[in-house]
């Protein structure tokens, strides 16, 4: 256990930060998830559309890097691509 005040502010720090990363990350997950589950082609496009906008929002935010919300993006661009 720490024993400074600042290794106290530390730890609450990290713990707010985790918390706050975890709910983005679980964000960005269902949104993709949804892309993949959708069942028709214009479900599909349109959850694309939303996870578009909401991936490069998280880019802007600082919460990913420009170059993984662009994979993602490009990943899930094939994958509604293939649908028929």
């Amino acid at each position: 256990m720490a024993n400074h005040k600042s290794s106290l502010k530390r730890i609450k720090q990290t713990a707010v930060r985790t918390e706050r990363n975890r709910a983005y990350r679980t964000k960005m997950r269902n949104i993709i998830k949804a892309v993949v589950q959708s069942t028709s082609k214009e479900e599909a496009e349109a959850n694309f559309k939303l996870a578009n906008k909401e991936l490069h929002k998280m880019v802007s935010k600082g919460i990913l890097k420009k170059q993984t919300a662009s994979r993602k993006v490009s990943r899930l661009a094939l994958f509604v691509n293939k649908i028929q």
